[in-house]
């Protein structure tokens, strides 16, 4: 491996001031899990410095404000999976950060290192999503706010400028009226990176008819995003199994619709329509048991 700098700053000021010198041959290393495995790779492109930003205690945490959820971007899966206000606000957020690598992966890598790597199959996108969360990004120049549906340019690429840092993700509360689930579907029961997932956001009303929905697939499409076609086929309709299984279909139609036929359409058309499904039928269990 080729030698490069290596800097350590403590405050996140300290950090966009050495990332805006340092131009576009720095890297920035939150928990590590993706950026060190990247380095060792034979074919890797070498920065010619890594910012460790580990150290800022200000980017880490979680709070809330008001009716918002605030979580620093270097809090780690494990302290988003034992947090009391992600387990009461954002349930499904916390049953898709349990389902991330290993212990040791959680103990160490970052929510806000696992949306900047932009990765198809990244576990925490598809439930931010649902969640309508929005971004702080913060550079030498100042601060902006942007949502995450428009964050993502294609896999492993975003709208960040190379001179941004994430410093914060937050999202509205889920109100007791909603309900929501996660589920992911990888090549084996652990340790897995998901081949398919489904977040879902539900509302019921009076009679069990269907008033609000939010559908966000994961490695299914180009990029994230809520799939409004199959929302519409659940809002105003009765809670049904066959009313979750037409819904599962229009995803599995739209996807198609954006990613063609390839030789992983025959898998996936069935599969994400399946998920989909059961991802429903879970938010109508936990309703019951409520």
């Amino acid at each position: 491996m080729k030698p490069f700098d290596y800097f350590s700053p403590k405050t996140l000021n300290e950090a966009c001031s050495l990332l805006r010198n340092s131009g576009e041959g720095a890297r920035i290393l939150a928990g590590g899990t993706d950026v060190l495995v990247e380095l060792r790779k034979p074919s890797a492109h070498l920065p010619k410095s890594i910012i460790d930003i580990s150290r800022i205690a200000a980017l880490k945490g979680i709070t809330e404000s008001g009716d918002s959820i605030i979580i620093g971007a270097l809090t780690t899966h494990d302290e988003v999976h034992r947090s009391e206000l992600i387990a009461k606000y954002a349930p499904l957020l916390r049953s898709a950060v349990s389902m991330i690598g290993s212990p040791q992966i959680r103990n160490r890598g970052t929510i806000g290192g696992n949306i900047m790597n932009a990765a198809a199959c990244a576990d925490t996108v598809p439930p931010l999503m649902t969640l309508n969360a929005r971004l702080k990004l913060n550079s030498s120049l100042g601060e902006r706010e942007i949502a995450l549906t428009d964050f993502f340019v294609k896999p492993y690429v975003t709208i960040a400028h190379p001179d941004e840092i994430l410093s914060e993700i937050h999202f509205h509360k889920l109100s007791l009226a909603l309900r929501s689930s996660f589920v992911k579907l990888g090549r084996r029961n652990a340790l897995s990176i998901a081949r398919l997932s489904v977040a879902v956001v539900l509302k019921v009303g009076g009679k069990g008819i269907i008033e609000e929905a939010r559908i966000v697939p994961g490695a299914a499409f180009p990029i994230w995003q809520r799939v409004r076609e199959a929302e519409v086929v659940l809002v105003g309709q009765k809670l049904s199994r066959d009313i979750f299984v037409e819904a599962g279909k229009k995803v599995s139609e739209i996807m198609i619709s954006y990613t063609g036929r390839r030789w992983s359409t025959e898998y996936k058309e069935p599969v994400i329509a399946v998920l989909v499904r059961r991802a429903l039928e879970q938010c109508i269990d936990k309703e019951k048991k409520a």
